[in-house]
């Protein structure tokens, strides 16, 4: 694997831990999937066969969406889907009746999963138009982060004011000059200190 990397230049950028807006493509699906899901779901008591094939279900609507413009000529290619990418080709499913205003209990298991799958369908496609809009968590003006600069590492699970103090000793511009990423220096008592069962040799092999 190292060998493939270093022939193709590949270099891997992994997002810092905490940091779930890195993923913005595909954080934005799975809070599409988990927005309607529960809203459709909610107190539905399902097999794990049933929500099994539900979720899959689910998956193959959301890898439908366009991710490309559709072109005005007839002998252009279809537009590309995330389904072009797992499969090679468009997702498609067999016409079938709306069965969203029959009661419950006149439905077979597998009426009843794509019933809830349609009401998924009709909430997704009616809101999801809305939700293309323009991020601005980092085109805002914020305060510039600086080297040097004393901050406090935010823990969700503890109160602020146990909160640790660090200081910022190296920042990462993004291709836009935005920071986004920087380095934290922390101090932490010997005592909460856990060592790893590492061979002293294996770490003086890795020195540079």
């Amino acid at each position: 694997m190292s060998n493939f990397l270093t022939v193709f230049q590949i270099n891997w950028h992994f997002t810092p831990p905490l940091s779930p807006h890195f993923g913005g493509l595909w954080e934005s699906t799975v809070k599409l999937f988990k927005h309607h899901m529960i809203r459709v779901v909610s107190d539905l008591l399902f097999t794990f066969e049933e929500l099994n094939t539900f979720v899959i279900e689910v998956e193959a609507i959301l890898n439908s969406r366009l991710i490309t413009p559709i072109s005005n000529d007839p002998n252009d290619p279809a537009p590309l889907t995330p389904g072009h990418f797992l499969i090679g080709d468009s997702l498609t499913s067999l016409p079938e009746a709306d069965i969203c205003s029959i009661s419950s209990n006149r439905l077979s298991h597998w009426q009843h999963i794509q019933k809830v799958r349609q009401h998924f369908w009709n909430r997704w496609y009616k809101e999801y138009l809305n939700e293309l809009n323009i991020h601005h968590k980092w085109t805002a003006g914020k305060p510039t982060v600086q080297e040097n600069a004393i901050v406090l590492l935010k823990e969700e699970t503890v109160p602020p004011v146990q909160w640790i103090l660090g200081r910022i000793i190296k920042t990462y511009p993004g291709a836009d000059g935005i920071i986004r990423t920087v380095t934290v220096k922390t101090a932490k008592s010997v005592k909460n200190l856990a060592l790893l069962p590492i061979p002293e040799n294996y770490l003086k092999n890795k020195e540079p």
